[in-house]
């Protein structure tokens, strides 16, 4: 038998399913259920100073259709918008997002092993990584799979689990280079809520997305942007990636191109051009560098249009 699947699977959360559901029917995942949901953990709330904490089991759908959301966060709200299908979005909960399984096709095969199913190696690295990352970090090639993860890192948003407070997305989801696990939640761990920050004055955010067919796919590359412009000038920036590495990335030669410079399309090209830094493209990745300078010329120009 499988060495990963000969193991005893751990027990995991299954609250919409929508993942999980899959790697049952596939039988990558075999453990015990835990069904979980509770109305303490859903929903949007607000304190006096302006910031949203969203429970973890607030719908997709609910984060992108939320006015006051959109209107204090809108980098946030977009991204869940852009996100999957509207089926899915409907029924995906936001702590499912930020702790789905990779979706590495290696991985989602019940019959090979890989380092995150206990085993030894990674074979989509000397294998077909045509999805795999542009900025390998690790011994694992395959990008993370959340989207809000990516806007939950460029709002340096904090998250609350039911036994620790205040993390970041990096203590959420480690630095990518382990290559074990898709997350660095302890066993039996759950995500509760996640907290905004203070909305910034005059920031503008927004988020794009590049995939290999129009409707129904996983993004090749994405970016979530958040910008202040005053004076004609980059007060403030902000940019995170997913899609390129093996946990969402902070674009920061890109972001240091950015402030402090005047808002013109020469400084948009040259902060593209800086989103590559320290990249390390896989021999079939190296598509991935020219999406993402694409994808920030793009969303800046946009949002400073």
């Amino acid at each position: 038998m499988n060495g990963a699947l000969a193991k005893k699977a751990a027990p995991e959360f299954r609250a919409a399913g929508t993942d999980l559901s899959e790697r049952r029917r596939s039988g990558v995942s075999r453990g015990p259920l835990i069904d979980i949901m509770s109305a303490d953990d859903t929903g949007i709330g607000w304190a006096a100073n302006g910031t949203a904490t969203i429970g973890a089991f607030t719908t997709i759908e609910t984060i992108a259709a939320d006015g006051r959301l959109a209107a204090a966060y809108p980098g946030l709200a977009a991204s869940a918008a852009g996100l999957a299908t509207p089926q899915i979005r409907h029924l995906a909960t936001l702590g499912g997002n930020l702790a789905q399984r990779s979706r590495c096709w290696y991985f989602r095969n019940p019959h090979i092993d890989c380092l995150k199913k206990s085993g030894d190696g990674c074979p989509a690295r000397a294998g077909n990584h045509l999805y795999g990352v542009a900025f390998d970090l690790g011994p694992c090639v395959a990008p993370h799979p959340s989207t809000m993860a990516a806007a939950v890192l460029v709002y340096d948003a904090t998250i609350v689990t039911d036994r620790r407070d205040a993390l970041s997305i990096a203590d959420l989801l480690g630095d990518g280079r382990c290559g074990w696990s898709d997350h660095a939640l302890q066993e039996s761990e759950m995500i509760k809520s996640i907290t905004m920050p203070v909305p910034r004055d005059g920031e503008r955010a927004g988020y794009r997305r590049a995939i290999s067919r129009s409707l129904a796919e996983w993004p090749l590359v994405e970016l979530c942007a958040r910008i202040v412009v005053e004076d004609g000038v980059f007060r403030f920036a902000r940019l995170a990636a997913g899609g390129i590495a093996p946990v969402p990335l902070r674009l920061a030669a890109a972001e240091a191109v950015l402030t402090g410079a005047v808002a013109s399309a020469a400084t948009i090209a040259k902060a593209a051009q800086q989103a590559a830094s320290g990249a390390k493209p896989l021999p079939q990745t190296g598509y991935k560098l020219d999406l993402l300078h694409g994808l920030v010329r793009d969303v800046l120009e946009r949002l400073c249009g």
